[in-house]
This record gives C-alpha cells, structure tokens and sequence, in this order.
C-alpha cells in the first residue's frame, strides 16, 4: 500500500488547517463516534474497523484532521479488478466544507492507480452523498432493497469507470 503524503490546506475565513493522513489504529475512538454520529443504528464494530486496517495490502483508509481533531474518515477496499468505497463519514459539524469531498478525492486518486472500476452503496436516503458521488463520475446502477438491515434502509448502488 502507498501511503500517501500529508495533505494540509487552510479553508475558510478561521483558517481551519484539514489534514488528510493515513488512518490508525489510534484513530478508532474517533472513527466510532463518527459512525454512531452518521450511521446508527447501522454502525460498523471497532473490531471490523481494526480488521479493515490491518488488511494493508487492499484496503486503504485515510482520516480527515481539523485543527488536530479527526472529523472525518474513509475507506476503499481495491481487489485486483475492482474497487469499493468501503465507507466514507464526515461530522455533522464539519460537513459542507469541502472535506468529504477531499477525502473522496483522496480514495479515488489510489483507487485509479490500482484498478478499473470503483463501486459503492450509499443510503437510499442520503440525497447529498449521492449528488457529490455522481459529481465525481459515479452514476446508478441498481439498488439493494433492505441493505441496511437494523434501520431497513435501502442503498443506491453506484459505478464508476
């Protein structure tokens, strides 16, 4: 896995400085309140978050820092022939700013250096995460009634290359 360098920019009149950096294991307490913020009661465990990070050779996982603060996280899982944007979270009070969006960005640039295709499931209901995945070339290829089991929600299913 290429770790990819420290990415730091000021955005904004309170020159916040963002910071995009490989994710850790140190960085689960802050991802799992990401997850409760975001995605309950559909969270991912601690336990499938240090699984992912310890699959090096394909998973690629980066955190959004904020002034030192983790306020975001994302994640691609890339097989030989296809990726997936395994999860991607940004905190109700950082989003808006552009920082999904960079993290993103971020996963895509690995995610062309490593296969064809990228796919993603994103809540039926989360019309925002849609239209910025469609910015970045993805577009509907199918839905998965029920994909998240404990709210019952479906996911949109999107392709991109």
């Amino acid at each position: 896995m290429t770790l990819p360098r420290p990415v730091e920019s000021e955005r904004g009149d309170e020159q916040e400085r963002l910071l995009l950096r490989p994710m850790t294991i140190a960085d689960l307490p802050a991802a799992m309140t990401i997850e409760e913020e975001l995605f309950a009661p559909d969270t991912w465990t601690e336990a499938m978050l240090r699984d992912e990070l310890r699959r090096t050779e394909s998973r690629y996982y980066l955190v959004a820092q904020v002034n030192g603060v983790v306020v975001g996280y994302a994640g691609l899982v890339a097989y030989r022939d296809e990726g997936h944007v395994a999860t991607l979270g940004v905190r109700n009070a950082f989003q808006s700013k552009g920082i999904g969006a960079g993290l993103l960005d971020a996963l895509l640039v690995e995610a062309d250096r490593r296969v064809p295709r990228v796919l993603l499931e994103v809540r039926a209901d989360r019309p925002v995460p849609q239209r910025l995945y469609r910015s970045r070339g993805f577009t509907d290829i199918g839905r998965r009634p029920n994909y998240y089991p404990l709210s019952g929600t479906d996911a949109v299913v999107m392709a991109r290359g």
